[in-house]
């Protein structure tokens, strides 16, 4: 069985379908026991999907918005 350790450093190309048949199996007995791992999977699934919903080019004014923000912070603070 793969170690957590071992599970992590796979956890890209699993998401990815870059495995061999044999290592998937190992991710996947390795996720069966482990809570933990499956924890991480969940969230780097849900990373990826949040990625992918992401615009490719950035909005306009969101750095003019984000120094706003800042200073609008700066100035709340005691």
């Amino acid at each position: 069985m793969l170690t957590c350790k071992e599970q992590v450093a796979r956890s890209s190309d699993y998401l990815d379908d870059q495995l061999s048949f044999r290592e998937k199996l190992m991710v996947r007995h390795h996720l069966l026991f482990c809570p933990n791992c499956r924890r991480f999977m969940r969230q780097m699934r849900l990373m990826q999907a949040t990625l992918k919903a992401m615009p490719e080019k950035p909005q306009e004014g969101i750095d003019d918005l984000a120094e706003r923000l800042a200073k609008q912070r700066r100035d709340d603070s005691p």
